[in-house]
């Protein structure tokens, strides 16, 4: 009999398989939006809404928490659809036992988060379970944002700049840490954040952005391997643009990973027209949280029968870089 692994919420393949062959299997059909972070409607005007349960284990870590980290993720979920975010739900599971100190902590950390961007709260729940039937808090959100710009995966075009909005691996890098009690003695920290503020800019200039997504589960290997799968075509990186602090270097190489799969919650990748590239990078650039923003890479035609993501070395070498495999890191998020 199958049973559900770990790798079946890891944001890599098997995720992707899990989704397609059991949920789309018995829901596919009513699904208004696929292979994108939020769904989008129309309700007196054009809405994104996206919903997420956080896990995360530990719920403190360096940058964050699970509190920050409940709003942010929503929040830049339907960020990621052109979306500015209005309305967020919440729901806490809390184990018996939590000690209402360490509740207040997380809930002081969202409401700072709330006020950045001017969430309103449209309804909350909790519910106490037994002690042992979750692990101390899980948190469930539900965004809701105004959609003013026309982003989707269905947008992408050969010849699309991808830009990478910020260096790589830090949350993942730091949960390992945390849950392995790694001293690294460094300042290394989560990159938990909402991104609406630094897009603002790029969104008042209406039409530059053609799709963009978070780098979370997975990594960056993970999207770019969505995105060619639903373009059809190849996705050329160039493998020394790619912004990787010399902490995440260090971490990856006590894992045996690649920064490339590590999560991230504050690091997202856009696909933008030629044209337009330099542009949205002075955009992200007059932004504090866009300062490392840069180009690392093309769309363009594939060069074989199964379109794939193609990493260049200084030298000239290329190698695929593929989804991930397996659990790399379980409760990331």
């Amino acid at each position: 009999m199958q049973v559900v692994q770990l790798a079946h919420g890891s944001g890599g393949i098997q995720t992707q398989e899990f989704i397609e062959k059991v949920f789309e299997k018995y829901l596919g059909e009513f699904f208004i939006s696929k292979r994108e972070d939020a769904g989008v409607f129309m309700a007196n005007g054009k809405f994104a809404s996206s919903t997420d349960t956080y896990v995360v284990n530990p719920l403190f870590f360096s940058g964050g928490d699970i509190g920050k980290l409940s709003i942010c993720g929503s929040s830049n979920d339907v960020l990621m659809m052109g979306a500015i975010p209005r309305y967020i739900t919440i729901g806490f599971i809390i184990e018996e036992g939590l000690e209402v100190e360490v509740l207040e902590c997380v809930l002081e950390s969202m409401r700072s988060e709330i006020k950045k961007t001017q969430l309103k709260v449209l309804s909350a729940d909790t519910k106490v379970v037994e002690k042992g039937s979750v692990d101390k808090l899980f948190i469930n959100t539900t965004a809701i944002g105004e959609v003013i710009e026309d982003i989707s995966i269905q947008n992408l075009q050969e010849g699309d700049v991808i830009i990478l909005s910020g260096s790589i691996g830090a949350h993942g890098g730091v949960i390992f840490c945390a849950r392995n009690e790694v001293n690294l003695n460094s300042s290394l920290k989560s990159d938990c954040k909402q991104l609406y503020s630094m897009f603002a800019k790029v969104f008042s200039n209406h039409g530059l952005i053609h799709t963009m997504r978070d780098a979370t589960r997975g990594g960056i290997a993970s999207v770019l391997n969505e995105w060619c799968e639903s373009c059809d075509m190849d996705i050329l990186i160039d493998e020394e643009s790619i912004p990787v602090s010399s902490e995440v270097q260090g971490i990856c190489e006590i894992l045996g990973l690649e920064p490339y799969v590590l999560a991230n919650e504050g690091t997202c990748i856009l696909a933008v027209a030629k044209k337009d590239a330099i542009r949205v990078l002075e955009l992200l650039h007059m932004h504090e949280d866009g300062k490392e923003a840069c180009i690392i890479g093309e769309i363009c035609k594939k060069s074989s029968s199964n379109a794939r993501v193609i990493l260049k070395n200084a030298w000239g070498g290329m190698r695929f870089l593929d989804h991930p495999q397996g659990e790399l890191l379980p409760r990331i998020c």
